[in-house]
């Protein structure tokens, strides 16, 4: 207890001298505190100095590096201006960067409008772009003006393919010489070569100024400058070419003759036009104002609308005029080139802009298939109604038979054209076409007429040659046309028994009389002796003036049918010598019969050969006279 009450002693008193210990620190450190307030007051003027010292350096560099961005927009505005002086002619690139810096200038016063000088600036900048663009409009108008010249003909006949390029100046449709369907394979397969309408080198320069033009809200004025120096051109290229403006009344009044070479060379103009003119026109376009689509549609189409009305005026212009049958091949043959045309220009005329030419032209398409389709109609009729009466003496085949199966002949040059005329080249139920349902209502036509026509011959015997004759020329050009699938064997059979059947009718009204003549019925009787004739007959009983008045009405008979047909006209060969040999068949052995069984007794008459002229042979030699279509003598 003792030891622990010492223990406790001595803890007392340190923590006495800890406690003084700490009340000494304590008050040193309120002696610091107290001194450092008055230092701190002491040294608050100098900070306030101090930071106001700061704040103006920061202040000045802020306004150095101002000043430094301003004076660098002023020395960027006199370097423009400079540039703008110039013009663009001399350096586009240069021209137009210096616009471009401007148009940076012109946003950066605008965002500072504190600075005193902005609105200065601003006028100036304005004034200078004003100016700019006034010369970049001067530029693009000298430009298109200087680059936009007329294709020249041949220059456009080069682009096309070899096999549609014209053979000569005189015939400027090309193709001439070709067939129609050759001409139409061709043109599928043909590859046209736009012409650059403005050196390649110079479209750049004109896309850069048009798209500066735009920028600055100049579309109108950029458009109607491009459209107006192009549209020139353009027209003045169709005018070199041969393309007329004709007024509807002024087509229609021209001799056929005339507009048929027109019409030809309208179907050759279109091909050009769409194909080169309007395709490098469209391409052309799209380069210079790449940088807006419904800018170049409408620039395109005030390019090429007059220029395509004309030719599509031309085209209506026919379609409407009065129908005859020798227009419906160049009706068709436009329809043909509206038809091969309408894919390019649903591409090349393409757009809002461009939907009203796109609907004449496919308008016009419609109109031509109308009006062929009418014109067909129109040319059955006619045949069938057809009162030419000047018949051919000889019986041949008449002209309208011959123009009839020419007409038909060509139409199957068109079956694919005829295909899309008629929408629906084969039935449904396989029975047909309407192509051979047009031609066989032509065909049937044409025979109703020549049936008409046939009884305009007062002698029986040439009305079935005539009949015989065109029937004969129908089948046989059937046979060696692309109208033999079509018509199919039945039709070729049925009508070459039509033939046959007038043959068999000339034959026996012809030369009925002369066989009667060659008959021994009536000059002999039965019973008693007389000389033998051929095949066991004989003459007894014959009266020998009977027999020599058979004779001479034989010889009468046969020289009136010799001399009057020789003059008529078998003109196809091998039907000629069918026939000959149809009248030998039945005229020699009558003829040989009658001569062995009566001939004797004229013999011992006195001038035999008064009544005897012909001998068999002789008869055989004259028939092979007949149907030549000259007078023959005996």
């Amino acid at each position: 207890m003792e030891t622990l009450a010492q223990r406790a002693a001595l803890l007392r008193e340190s923590l006495q001298k800890s406690q003084s210990v700490t009340d000494a620190v304590v008050s040193i450190l309120g002696s610091f505190d107290s001194r450092l307030s008055a230092l701190d007051a002491a040294m608050r003027p100098i900070q306030v100095r101090t930071h106001a010292v700061r704040t103006a350096h920061e202040n000045i560099d802020r306004t150095l590096r101002s000043a430094d961005v301003i004076l660098t927009q002023f020395d960027r505005t006199r370097e423009a201006e400079r540039e703008i002086q110039k013009g663009p002619h001399e350096n586009l690139q240069g021209f137009l960067d210096a616009v471009d810096r401007l148009r940076s200038i012109e946003r950066f016063f605008s965002s500072n409008r504190s600075y005193r000088s902005s609105d200065g600036v601003l006028n100036h900048v304005n004034a200078l772009l004003s100016k700019a663009l006034v010369k970049m409009e001067d530029e693009f108008q000298k430009q298109l003006t200087q680059r936009s010249k007329p294709i020249e003909p041949d220059r456009l006949f080069d682009c096309l393919p070899s096999t549609l390029r014209p053979s000569s100046e005189s015939h400027p449709e090309g193709g001439k010489n070709q067939s129609h369907s050759e001409n139409q394979q061709n043109s599928e397969a043909a590859v046209y070569s736009p012409p650059a309408l403005i050196e390649p080198r110079f479209i750049p320069f004109l896309a850069k100024l048009a798209q500066q033009l735009v920028q600055a809200g100049c579309q109108q004025q950029c458009s109607e400058i491009y459209s107006e120096a192009r549209a020139s051109a353009l027209e003045s290229s169709l005018k070199s070419l041969g393309v007329e403006k004709l007024s509807k009344d002024e087509v229609q009044k021209m001799p056929w003759e005339i507009l048929e070479s027109k019409i030809g060379n309208w179907i050759h103009f279109m091909r050009i036009a769409v194909k080169l003119l309007f395709a490098a026109e469209r391409q052309l376009c799209d380069q210079v104002f790449e940088c807006s689509q419904s800018l170049r549609d409408k620039c395109f189409a005030q390019i090429t609308r007059n220029s395509l009305a004309t030719l599509l005026s031309f085209g209506e212009a026919i379609a409407m005029s009065k129908r005859s049958p020798e227009k419906l091949f160049v009706l068709l043959d436009m329809y043909e080139i509206m038809c091969e045309l309408q894919a390019d220009i649903d591409t090349i005329f393409v757009g809002e802009s461009c939907s009203q030419m796109r609907e004449s032209a496919l308008s016009l398409t419609k109109c031509l298939a109308q009006t062929a389709q009418k014109t067909f109609s129109d040319f059955e009729e006619a045949v069938e109604k057809d009162a030419t009466k000047n018949i051919h003496i000889d019986g041949t085949v008449h002209p309208l038979t011959s123009y009839v199966i020419n007409y038909v002949k060509f139409l199957f040059d068109y079956q694919s054209t005829l295909k899309q005329l008629f929408q629906e080249f084969k039935r449904e139920d396989g029975t047909g076409s309407e192509l051979a349902t047009v031609t066989m209502s032509i065909m049937q036509a044409l025979q109703n007429n020549l049936d008409a026509k046939a009884k305009q011959y007062k002698d029986p015997a040439l009305m079935h040659i005539f009949l015989m004759n065109n029937i004969h020329y129908i089948v046989k050009s059937v046979r060696r046309s692309e109208a033999k699938d079509l018509l199919g064997d039945d039709w070729i059979q049925r009508h070459r028994r039509i033939v046959q059947q007038n043959a068999n009718h000339y034959r026996r009204i012809a030369w009925s009389k002369v066989l009667q003549c060659l008959s021994g019925q009536g000059l002999t009787s039965s019973g008693g002796s007389g000389q033998v004739g051929s095949e066991g007959g004989n003459s007894s009983g014959a009266s020998r003036a009977a027999v020599k008045e058979r004779f001479r009405s034989f010889n009468v008979l046969f020289e009136e049918i010799y001399q009057k047909q020789c003059g008529w006209s078998v003109p196809d060969t091998e039907l000629r010598e069918s026939l000959r040999l149809a009248v030998a068949e039945i005229l020699l052995p009558a003829y040989r019969s009658f001569l062995k069984r009566f001939g004797p007794l004229i013999e011992n008459s006195k001038a035999p050969g008064k009544y005897v002229k012909h001998t068999p042979e002789q008869v055989e030699l004259l028939l092979a006279n007949l149907f030549e279509g000259k007078q023959e003598r005996t």
